[in-house]
């Protein structure tokens, strides 16, 4: 016990000393989760009539983050402790373009903040706007080219069709790389057929979907966290539950073999979920296959082809090289993309990876040659100057 002890210690001692030398070794990095402030005044000037009106008046109205009334709805049982996490947001792309440099990060794909929690707002027609006000406002404000910023365009879980002809509308807009599905308390999951439009266009225009989860109490949520007395409980389950349910949904009516050109990306749920979920589907489909005919293969062999895991929040075994055996299940480093989760309070750092040990050919896959191919990102062109104050 002792020899395995001192044998451990010795090998974290060698990642540690990785760790210290910069982020990316001189790798492309590629951050598959960065977050815009998606406030609603920022999105009212973009947002269609009468709807408009309804942002202006959430733009005065008090709130606290994640929990802007009939924008980003919350349910919030948990009291107040001093010491709490601070909130940060990134209201401008030059801010964000200068922060992601400090961080050693050559491309972000930006994703919403508040409207995480887009998926439990009932009215469509409202819906329907906001999403379109979204899209307008990260097309027209955030994407610039060469800036080395991309954005995923949203996708209305409430209103399928409409998503539909919004992605075809976007498709081959410079700086739109991918469709987000708001993932957080969606009813019914991603798998659902109501929702083949969005995945048909996606496929059509070649964007992959990522789906991201934030803890969310929700009466539809696959987890029963309104029973947790405090975040804790929640956020240990909560993300993992979420995409573990939308994954198992997604393969049990057969999405990949619909839409087998269709490309899936799983974020901010970490890794070490995904040979569990894929071991169980395999087993179950080898007693239940009559039930699920469609899919002539293994899900993981699906899996393997269509669908990427991101690694924020990166998981944290006492022993490094556990994660990178469990990496190693679903694909390894040829199914891992790199996402920081910037600018939120558990952000993981690019140099995070090098605790862990892997290959040089491995960590470049990771941080961000994967993410090039996926999303088709050119080659970047490194800066030489140096980062100009904001």
């Amino acid at each position: 016990m002792i020899e395995e002890c001192e044998k451990m210690i010795e090998e974290c001692e060698k990642t540690l000393v990785q760790s210290k030398r910069v982020a990316s070794d001189g790798m492309i990095v590629v951050d598959c989760d960065v977050h815009v402030n998606d406030l609603p005044e920022f999105l009212a000037p973009h947002c269609e009539m009468p709807w408009r009106k309804s942002l202006e008046i959430l733009g005065k109205t008090p709130r606290r983050y994640l929990d802007i009334p009939g924008y980003a709805p919350a349910f919030n049982q948990i009291p107040p402790i001093p010491g709490g996490h601070s909130t940060k947001s990134v209201n401008t792309p030059r801010a964000m373009r200068h922060e992601l440099d400090a961080l050693g990060i050559d491309y972000g794909i930006l994703l919403p903040d508040h409207l995480l929690l887009f998926a439990t707002l009932p009215n469509i027609e409202y819906a329907t706007a906001l999403s379109h006000a979204y899209n307008r406002w990260l097309v027209a404000e955030w994407i610039g080219e060469g800036s080395g910023l991309y954005g995923a365009i949203m996708a209305c879980p409430q209103n399928p069709e409409d998503s539909a002809r919004e992605i075809e509308s976007y498709a081959g807009t410079p700086g739109i790389c991918a469709v987000y599905l708001p993932t957080a308390g969606v009813d019914p999951l991603w798998g659902a057929r109501r929702y083949d439009p969005i995945l048909a266009a996606a496929e059509a225009a070649d964007l992959p979907v990522i789906l991201h989860s934030v803890t969310v109490v929700s009466p539809v949520f696959p987890a029963q966290l309104h029973q947790f007395e405090n975040h804790w409980g929640r956020q240990v389950i909560g993300h993992v539950f979420s995409m573990m349910a939308n994954l198992v949904s997604i393969m049990h009516t057969g999405v990949p073999v619909r839409y087998p050109k269709l490309k899936i990306v799983f974020t901010e749920a970490g890794v070490s979920w995904v040979p569990c979920a894929m071991w169980r589907m395999d087993r179950y489909h080898q007693e239940f296959r009559r039930t699920v005919p469609f899919l002539e293969e293994r899900p993981s062999e699906y899996m393997r082809r269509q669908m990427w895991f991101a690694t924020q929040p990166l998981d944290e075994p006492v022993n490094p090289k556990h994660l990178v055996e469990t990496m190693e299940h679903y694909g390894g480093a040829d199914r891992t993309l790199f996402a920081s989760d910037w600018p939120h309070h558990d952000f993981d750092h690019p140099r995070g990876l090098a605790k862990l040990p892997l290959t040089q050919e491995q960590r470049r896959k990771i941080m961000g040659e994967n993410a090039l191919s996926l999303f088709k990102f050119p080659m970047p062109k490194r800066l030489t100057k140096e980062v100009q104050p904001v």
